[in-house]
């Protein structure tokens, strides 16, 4: 497979960085703007809370899958067509759900929704190592996965505000709007950035992964990443259950219990950029792990003593995304380390670790009659397989 570093030959007409940006914002952003109106959604559906939330593990699912595809089909077609046909998958879905009939319609639109978004989280990346130079790409790609972390800390009180005034089937509205401006603009204002005679052959991309697969150390990395960190996606879908049905508060606060989880994000994550370079990167994922470990088993204590109150909803879960934010850019930098010679894939690989485990998770958070108690268990597992994981990753490192 031919290197995908960026070229110190920077491109006469580079990808506008604002609209790369939006593309993958508008991607995320359907991940976590639906979740406020899951009750809403569930009551006009007929379904049950374990079928609505499977409207989030789809669309997570997706964006796992989309992981894997996008970068080489963009690298075999160009980046602008693959991109523009993924918005169009992304528009249409949305607008269809809109009108979806039933819980059954509406998972199968979340899900193509899903893999249609998830081309401008990947094809952007692909877009800035194309036309940024060595020196600029690190801080370009670096606001790009700014985008990431924002969309879903944004999208939940996007989504109450929408549903509280015009209900749950205008989000998609929304949705589909920002899909059909965001073809426009790629249409009218993105060039076509794929350097010629760049290719991936399929069969060397199933080398690169096979040689993943088999190291103990990536995967104990991949696995401990995604259990560490987008395990909490579970308690997100969960959150609207705990706090309205079991706590009694009204639905638009759910979105500002959500932006506070998000806060811990970006405050692990900004912390982590200061202390990274100071302790052994291998143990930082497992020190950051642990705080939200604790963190769970703290949630999970109030919800078996019976003491379960909005404080100790919140409180455990802010701690438990600061671990997050902290142990994620330690793991992947672990993770895509392992083999220099398949960065690239290691990278994709593991995004799809990450969302696979979210997937996972917010499916598990969805069994059971008491949604807290199945967040606080998932969440507790989770972190437990993280610590095995990374435990087992960095022995075999050592080894």
């Amino acid at each position: 497979m031919k290197s995908s570093v960026p070229n110190d030959n920077t491109p006469s007409r580079a990808a506008p960085l604002w609209l790369l940006g939006l593309i993958t914002f508008s991607g995320t952003l359907a991940m976590h703007i639906f979740v406020p109106a899951l009750p809403d959604a569930a009551r006009d559906l007929g379904a049950s809370s374990a079928a609505i939330q499977l409207t989030m593990s789809v669309y997570i699912l997706g964006l796992a899958a989309g992981q894997l595809v996008y970068g080489p089909l963009s690298d075999q077609f160009g980046r602008r067509p693959v991109l523009m046909g993924g918005l169009v998958i992304y528009t249409i879905t949305g607008l269809w759900a809109a009108f979806a009939p039933n819980v059954n319609t509406l998972i199968m639109l979340r899900l193509l929704q899903a893999l249609g978004g998830c081309s401008g989280m990947v094809i952007g990346r692909a877009m800035v190592r194309d036309t940024a130079t060595a020196k600029d790409a690190a801080r370009r790609l670096a606001l790009m996965n700014l985008m990431v972390v924002i969309g879903p800390g944004v999208a939940p009180l996007i989504g109450s505000g929408v549903t509280t005034t015009l209900g749950w089937r205008a989000l998609f509205y929304l949705l589909a709007a920002l899909g059909a401006v965001n073809f426009a603009f790629t249409l009218t204002l993105l060039p076509e950035t794929r350097p010629p005679g760049r290719t991936t052959h399929i069969l060397a991309l199933g080398r690169d992964y096979g040689r993943l697969l088999k190291s103990p150390a990536f995967l104990g990395y991949a696995l401990g990443g995604g259990c560490a960190t987008t395990a909490m996606y579970g308690f997100v879908a969960a959150s609207p259950f705990i706090f309205t049905h079991q706590l009694g508060r009204p639905d638009y606060e759910v979105g500002m219990y959500l932006a506070v989880q998000f806060v811990g994000i970006w405050l692990g994550s900004m912390t982590a950029t200061r202390i990274i370079s100071r302790f052994p990167i291998d143990r930082l994922a497992i020190g950051a792990n642990l705080l939200s470990v604790l963190a769970a088993v703290g949630f999970l204590a109030a919800v078996l003593s019976g003491h379960l109150s909005v404080p100790l909803v919140v409180i455990p879960m802010f701690i438990f995304a600061a671990g997050a934010g902290i142990a994620s850019p330690a793991a992947m930098t672990q993770a895509i380390s392992v083999n220099p010679n398949v960065v690239g894939s290691a990278s994709g690989l593991y995004g799809f670790s990450q969302m696979g485990v979210g997937a996972v998770c917010t499916a598990l958070t969805g069994l059971g009659p008491d949604p807290a108690l199945s967040a606080a268990l998932v969440l507790v597992g989770a972190g437990v397989i993280a610590q095995a994981s990374f435990w087992i990753a960095t022995r075999s490192r050592t080894a």
